[in-house]
């Protein structure tokens, strides 16, 4: 039986023998492992590559979101246009442009007469006959203050030549008010009715 025999170095690598086998290293050569950080079980908080720091990469997340977020309210945006023009080219298919005149009459009386003959000529489709309006001017060189009433006469804006001459034709005035608003809009049915009510010019 052979002795042991250590050899003992001041070598990291030292090692023991016995009976001739290599038993290990010594303990002056044994390494100490540095403790593993901690990893997240989350798998989406995996650490960023080498080189960029973790607030860049925060960065690049928050800026990938609001350019999603951007793109899906852009194509949000281009369907509400897209609805739009469509309900246009449906008002403009069923429709024709349409305008609000202003008439000022003296009476009851007057108002109805006008008014009557007006829807007779289908020189307009509706015409509403407001009461009790009182008037403040200047005429003659001097403030005037008289009761009137007021004509709201809906009808195509194609007819406001026709109707005017109608109007001063057929009015108590020497200078009878006729005042035209465009409509730009509404119900597309009443529009739709305005517009079968009445001539083309």
């Amino acid at each position: 039986m052979r002795p042991i025999t250590a050899h003992t170095t001041r070598s990291p690598t030292s090692t023991v023998y016995r009976n001739g086998s290599q038993v290990g290293p010594t303990s002056q050569s044994k390494r100490v492992e540095a403790p593993r950080r901690c990893h997240s079980s989350n798998p989406s908080s995996d650490p960023p590559p080498p080189g960029v720091s973790p607030l860049l990469t925060r960065r690049r997340a928050l800026v990938d979101r609001t350019l999603l977020f951007l793109g899906l309210s852009a194509v949000a945006c281009l369907r509400s246009l897209g609805s739009a023009a469509s309900a246009r080219m449906e008002s403009t298919s069923t429709t024709v442009p349409c305008i609000v005149v202003y008439v000022t009459v003296p009476n009851k009386e007057a108002g109805k007469k006008l008014a009557g003959s007006i829807i007779s000529e289908k020189l307009a489709a509706c015409v509403n006959i407001v009461p009790g309006i009182e008037s403040v001017y200047w005429w003659e060189g001097k403030v005037q203050t008289d009761a009137e009433e007021l004509l709201i006469i809906k009808t195509r804006e194609s007819l406001l030549d026709a109707l005017t001459e109608h109007v001063k034709a057929n009015h108590e005035y020497d200078v009878p008010e006729v005042i035209a608003l465009p409509i730009k809009g509404g119900n597309l049915k009443y529009l739709e009715w305005l517009k079968n009510s009445t001539r083309e010019n």
